[in-house]
């Protein structure tokens, strides 16, 4: 018998597993590769914590495997001694299914360790988590969400104490007591209402939102600008509709027009399917509106709230902008808004990954502000800021190319809420001087070169899935293109080695280690400053590929992207 028909028959089996779960095991007796893919591994507590599907099984989501992942994370609390648990736990949910009742076992799994508990009385964005671990100086929090995964995912992320996602000291000793829990018998437990009388639970709500407001209306620069520009907002279904609104109303914005099909939560997100703003199709009904309202804008958040798509119009057209445009365009404005009010600092920082165009560094050496690469992912963006503020640096700014950004440092997680408000900030101030953010960008452009991105993912599922990725990375380790078309490579670097090399393979220098921990990423630069990189995503079955081309007209970019593309995809179809 195969190890996964082990692990199924032990679930059947086990006096701790209830009914209604062996119930759907045995609805799936007969179907042999779903039994494999439920249980040929346990789902994986990375740094991102757990993602996956819904449904009984060591590989999915389900409330035996947050108990499992919350006892080994109360065993590490608990291990640092008494104080680290009276300082406790966040814990945040989002709008999927079965997100309330994991955020409670969670709470009942911590508490039942003495572990003290403060739970959000309703759903809330992601960066609420991350301010309110700060807030409450609590050693850790948990956001229950799986970002903008489709609706059949859910997840568990961890947070430490200075409100960022945890990085490999914690992640790893928390791996090693998963793999110690043998059986769920051994998982402490008490009810949620026994925690609450034992004042080891609290519920929190309006009192966190409230200072967490204030924080983020801190950060306008300026209030002379268009407050009556049209701003359509869709939360898709998921966390942003209250927060979002009332920080846009506080700033005094009233033509702000919320997509009615799409405000109310919606663990289904059946206006919209894959409820990921980055994919143009989750605007249709936000462009519907805009249209009917004469938008300037429409933004979107996905379901957790905690990265933001824009639109913009431009010319009578809606104009899509993607995160390394938006990004370039929050630089351009927040550092020369903060640099005309003498608020920079000789030691102020932008922190980008390193997959995210480099666009925003140029605007940045412009105001002679740092630019600090790291990893993708913001548990290393605002890890790496966690680590730079202690050395003295002023955080600006961080993003990535997939709709991520922050500024202000009470949120060590990309924020919705905030880039919602800084770029209706941004479009008021501009449209005042009568340009889009379109126009900005272009500006931009003209000024620094045509940047140019084209990001997208291959799609391989299952088990002969991960093995493509690793034939895909193991081929381009050996046999790259040294030239394409007239671009010639100068050198790669590679982040699994943490070396830099010439186009010929000799070491030229090294990974700064301190801010780009080891991964499996590689990425090749040519002698006009364009370039490639890829890398197996963390959290789903992709290869995700990055192509960014410079030149100093729209046109010669387009080409040289074009051109990448298609020699990339030959080699990866001949591999």
């Amino acid at each position: 018998m195969n190890d996964y028909m082990k692990e199924y028959k032990a679930w059947l089996e086990s006096p701790y597993i209830d009914e209604e779960t062996k119930k759907e095991l045995l609805s799936i007796k007969e179907n042999k590769e779903e039994i494999k893919e439920r249980f040929f591994k346990d789902l994986e507590f990375g740094t991102a914590g757990l993602r996956g599907k819904i449904g009984a099984g060591t590989n999915r989501m389900n409330k035996y495997i947050v108990a499992r992942v919350t006892q080994a994370l109360a065993d590490f609390i608990n291990s640092k001694g008494e104080e680290r648990a009276q300082r406790g736990v966040v814990i945040a949910y989002d709008v999927r299914h079965f997100s309330k009742d994991f955020a409670r076992i969670t709470a009942e799994v911590l508490a039942g360790n003495g572990i003290k508990v403060y739970i959000f009385d309703d759903i809330r964005p992601t960066p609420m988590l991350s301010f309110a671990v700060r807030h409450l100086n609590a050693t850790a929090g948990i956001v229950i969400t799986a970002s903008h995964n489709p609706p059949e995912y859910n997840g568990y992320k961890v947070y430490w104490e200075e409100g960022s996602q945890i990085l490999d000291d914690v992640a790893i000793p928390v791996q090693k007591n998963i793999k110690k829990i043998k059986d769920f018998g051994v998982i402490k437990k008490i009810s949620f209402d026994e925690g609450i009388s034992k004042n080891l639970i609290e519920i929190i709500g309006k009192e966190v939102d409230n200072v967490y407001y204030e924080n983020v209306l801190s950060l306008a620069l300026n209030d002379e600008i268009d407050k009556n520009i049209k701003i359509v907002y869709t939360p898709l279904n998921g966390t942003g509709n209250i927060h979002v609104r009332h920080i846009l109303k506080e700033r005094g914005f009233n033509n702000v027009y919320v997509v009615k099909e799409q405000e109310l939560p919606d663990p289904n997100f059946s206006t919209v399917g894959y409820p990921n703003p980055e994919d143009i199709k989750a605007f249709k009904l936000a462009l519907e509106l805009a249209r009917e309202k004469d938008a300037d804008i429409a933004l979107a958040t996905d379901p957790d709230c905690d990265r933001l798509a824009v639109m913009v119009k431009h010319n009578g057209e809606y104009v899509a902008l993607n995160g390394n445009q938006t990004g370039a365009i929050l630089i351009q404005y927040l550092l020369s808004q903060r640099y005309e009010k003498k608020l920079l600092s000789d030691k102020s920082m932008i922190i980008k990954s390193i997959v995210t165009g480099n666009l925003g560094k140029m605007i940045a050496d412009e105001y002679k502000v740092y630019t600090f690469e790291t990893l993708t992912g913001f548990k290393n963006i605002c890890g790496l800021e966690n680590k730079l503020e202690k050395e003295g640096y002023q955080f600006e700014f961080g993003y990535e190319e997939s709709i991520g950004f922050v500024t202000g440092n009470f949120v060590r997680d990309k924020d919705g809420v905030i880039s919602a408000m800084i770029v209706s900030e941004a479009a008021g101030f501009y449209k005042k001087e009568g340009k889009t953010l379109v126009d900005v960008l272009n500006e931009i452009y003209e000024k620094y070169g045509y940047y140019l991105e084209n990001n997208f993912s291959l799609i391989y599922e299952g088990i002969e899935g991960l093995e493509k990725i690793s034939t895909i990375m193991n081929h381009y380790r050996n046999n790259f293109p040294k030239k394409i078309g007239n671009l010639q490579l100068v050198k790669y670097i590679d982040y699994l080695e943490g070396n830099e090399y010439d186009q010929s393979g000799n070491i030229i220098g090294k990974v700064n280690r301190e801010h780009i921990p080891t991964s499996n990423v590689l990425r090749f630069f040519f002698d006009d400053g364009s370039w490639y990189a890829l890398r197996p995503s963390g959290t789903e079955p992709k290869l995700k590929v990055y192509i960014y081309s410079f030149a100093k007209t729209r046109e010669e970019s387009e080409e040289k992207l074009k051109l990448i593309e298609k020699t990339f995809r030959n080699i990866v179809e001949s591999i």
